[in-house]
This record gives C-alpha cells, structure tokens and sequence, in this order.
C-alpha cells in the first residue's frame, strides 16, 4: 500500500511546528537576556561588596581592580566582562539598589549574602539594553519614571531613547504639582483626570516639518496622520485614533474638527484642534463649541467629558486664562519641532520648582 498524499494538512503541520519554533526562540532570547540582567546586577554587587569591605582591599588593589578582575574571568572563557563592562555592571548596580535585604538571622559578623534570584527578577523587569540606556539618566527620579513606564508600555530601546531625548519626564512634570512629580518618579503617568495627558510642550520632531511656521495647517494634519504611530506614542497612554476633519453640522453650517481620539483610560473623547500662528480668543471660542458640541451629542451617558487641546505654537497663558472659565476640559499647548535641549528643560523645571515654592 502506498503513502497518502501529503496535502493542505501537511501544510497546516509545517505552520504550527514553525509556529512554535519562532515562539520558543523568542522565548528563549527573553531568557538569556533576563540572564544576563541579572548576572551584571550581581556582577556590581559583588564588586561593591569587596570594594566596601574594608580599607585594606582598597589599598592592595585600588583602580586595577577591575582590570586585574577583567583578566582573570576572561582567561576562564567568561563573555562581557571586559573593564569597561564591569565598570558599567558596577554603575547598574549603584544606580538600581532597590532589592530589600531580608534580615540575616545568623550572627551580625557572617558574610552578607546576595539577594534572591526570584526577587531580583521581580523587580528588574527590562532587558539589558534598556538599563544600558537608563544609566544615561542622571536624575534619579526621572530614570525611576523612564523605567517604569517603559515595562508598563513595552518600549522598545528605540522609543525608551526617543523618550529620554524628548525630556518626557520633564514635560510631565511642568504641568504638575511637586506631590505629583514625585508620584510620577513612583508609579509612572497615571491618568486620573484630564489634566494628566497634557505635555508642556509636544515634541513633534518626527514630523520632519521646518522649524519656523511656513507650512500650513493642512500640512501639519498631514505630517500627522502620515505619522500617525509616532503621534500617539507621543500623546501617551490609552489613545486611539478615531477620524481626521470630523464634520457636524450646526443652522446649516459646517465645522470641521481637525483630529479626534478616543482615551480607553479617562473613558472620554479628545479634539485637538491645529494652530500654527498666535492663539486667539476665537480659537479658544471654537473649541468651545466642538467640545459642547461633543458632550451633547456624540458622547454616551457613561462616558466622561470631551477634553479639547489647542495644539499651538505660541500660546499667551494670561489669554488661555482670562478666556476659558476655570476647570474647563479645554487646554491649550505648544509644540515644537526639535528635541529640546537639556538646558532649556532645566531652566523650565526650574521656573516650576519656585512656582511651587511660592505656592507654598
């Protein structure tokens, strides 16, 4: 009797088993990257230990050390730990002592021993290229912010560093409270109102558009849906695109609402309107209307208020103020095409920390 033909089944076979191949590989890399993670933090924390152990190590060995120590694991066949590596294993380690010894029950003289592998895997979450890159961030609150918010949203080391050169962390803090930068340092961006999705300013780089306002409206819409991931990934959390010139129509008038989204976490529609000159009073009238407009007749009972953003680039704060009545969903926002530079952000925190001082 002869074989049956190999048919669609056969295929179907092939599928699965090369299903399973690619997924058990990625799993597999996760692993060795979790590995090696945890291999440098002990790494650092071997050589602090010894360092910090007395002064005579110190004298004996002083900055060959780490040379001396380079040397003798590369001769055993040991991968990455060349001086420069240990170095960085060393700074990772200072940098990210956030593992809680349990008290020892034995005597107060016995050696002290690492931490639990499984405690130690809990709480260091990111493969080792993201740790490389946080390292880069001296401010110990924003890298705490940087590394939390890059588990909870699965950045890549691409978005991670893109995030990092935009000042993010700095962004969010303008528009908040000296309590809830320190929450941000904590637990990340949370968004509890819809106060917490604004940034200070936007940072459209990706766009590719001149630095000086001569291109139109139209374009900028355009740049935008054409880059429409990077958008989102710079408005933030919980966005979902919905439509781009929305028209309602109100006595026989249209209107157009340049771009609309939806937040899944505040539960509530957001209209960004486009402003590439001055902001005026008008502006702010109209997206007035939009927003009214939004919460009578789009929105569903169970759905929370329409925020509306002006997204400018110039703003006059004292206008914005006098115009919209207080804790109105309506804010309006710079942007910027170009990275901004650590300077201008430190000047900018700056300029908050004594706002809040006096506020105190």
């Amino acid at each position: 009797m002869g074989l049956e033909p190999l048919g669609t089944d056969f295929s179907a076979l092939v599928q699965a088993l090369s299903a399973t191949h690619q997924q058990l590989q990625a799993q597999a890399a996760r692993s060795v990257d979790t590995a090696l993670v945890l291999r440098n933090w002990l790494f650092g924390w071997h050589l602090v230990e010894f360092e910090n152990a007395s002064a005579r190590r110190q004298e004996v060995y002083g900055k060959n050390l780490v040379d001396k120590l380079s040397a003798a694991l590369s001769s055993q066949g040991i991968k990455g730990v060349s001086p420069t590596n240990l170095r960085l294993c060393r700074s990772f380690y200072e940098s990210f002592q956030k593992i809680q010894q349990t008290p020892s029950v034995e005597s107060s003289a016995t050696a002290p021993q690492p931490p639990d592998l499984n405690a130690l895997k809990a709480q260091l979450g990111l493969g080792w290229s993201h740790y490389v890159v946080l390292l880069s961030v001296s401010n110990v609150q924003a890298r705490s912010f940087y590394e939390v918010e890059a588990q909870q949203a699965s950045w890549g080391v691409r978005e991670l560093k893109r995030q990092i050169a935009s000042g993010l962390f700095e962004r969010l803090a303008l528009s908040r409270s000296k309590n809830e930068v320190m929450a941000l340092a904590q637990v990340g961006q949370v968004l509890a109102k819809p106060a917490d999705v604004i940034k200070n300013p936007y940072v459209l780089e990706f766009l590719d558009l001149p630095e000086h306002p001569t291109y139109s409206e139209h374009q900028l819409e355009l740049a935008i849906i054409d880059k429409l991931e990077h958008f989102l990934l710079e408005l933030g959390k919980g966005f979902l695109f919905e439509a781009r010139q929305k028209r309602f129509t109100f006595d026989d008038n249209h209107f157009y609402v340049d771009l609309v989204f939806y937040n899944r976490l505040l539960r509530c529609y957001v209209v960004i309107d486009l402003k590439i000159g001055q902001l005026t009073h008008q502006d702010l009238g109209q997206m007035q209307m939009y927003v009214n407009y939004f919460d009578r007749h789009v929105k569903t009972a169970d759905e929370a208020p329409t925020v509306g953003i002006l997204l400018c680039y110039d703003k006059n704060d004292a206008l914005v103020e006098l115009t919209l009545p207080q804790n109105s969903n309506i804010y309006a926002a710079q942007y910027q095409l170009y990275l901004p530079s650590k300077e201008e952000l430190r000047q900018k925190i700056q300029e908050a920390e004594k706002a809040w001082e006096a506020a105190q």
